[in-house]
């Protein structure tokens, strides 16, 4: 199981993900340009010590990161607001990658067309979305508990 972070714009955000990843023992691939630079300090507050420990990858852009996932033979599972498939029906596999498009612009049609599977988190009427990191959270969450990969 892997997380994915499309072009992230928020330090504070991606730095609960590295510290869900962390704890979790889940590699991360950010996929660049970031809306920030990795030394932030919010960056640094929202990870806390925890950041270090995080098995972070960097690519330089959607295509390295696609070129390797796609030798490795992962799946890449898009969480999006707009898709159709609901989470509980999902069934994932232990090499996943779960794409989080990024705060303001989620992932472009392109991207999206080349998800494998696009799941969305149900919610109650009237809502259209979750903060990236609860959603990372939530979507890694149900993938571990699937799988078997929880941390012992």
């Amino acid at each position: 199981m892997r997380i994915a972070l499309y072009q992230p714009e928020i330090a504070g955000n991606v730095g609960a993900i590295l510290r869900l990843a962390a704890c979790f023992a889940v590699p991360v691939d950010i996929i660049m340009p970031m809306g920030f630079a990795f030394s932030n300090a919010r960056l640094k507050r929202a990870a806390m010590d925890y950041g270090a420990a995080a098995d972070v990858t960097r690519h330089a852009n959607f295509q390295a990161f696609d070129h390797e996932r796609r030798a490795k033979g992962r799946r890449l599972v898009l969480m999006s607001s707009h898709a159709s498939e609901p989470l509980p029906d999902v069934r994932f596999r232990p090499d996943d990658v779960l794409l989080m498009g990024s705060e303001s612009a989620g992932v472009p049609d392109a991207v999206r067309d080349l998800a494998d599977v696009r799941v969305r988190i149900p919610m109650a009427p009237g809502f259209r979305s979750l903060n990236i990191a609860v959603s990372t959270g939530i979507a890694v969450a149900e993938a571990l508990r699937q799988t078997g990969q929880f941390p012992q």
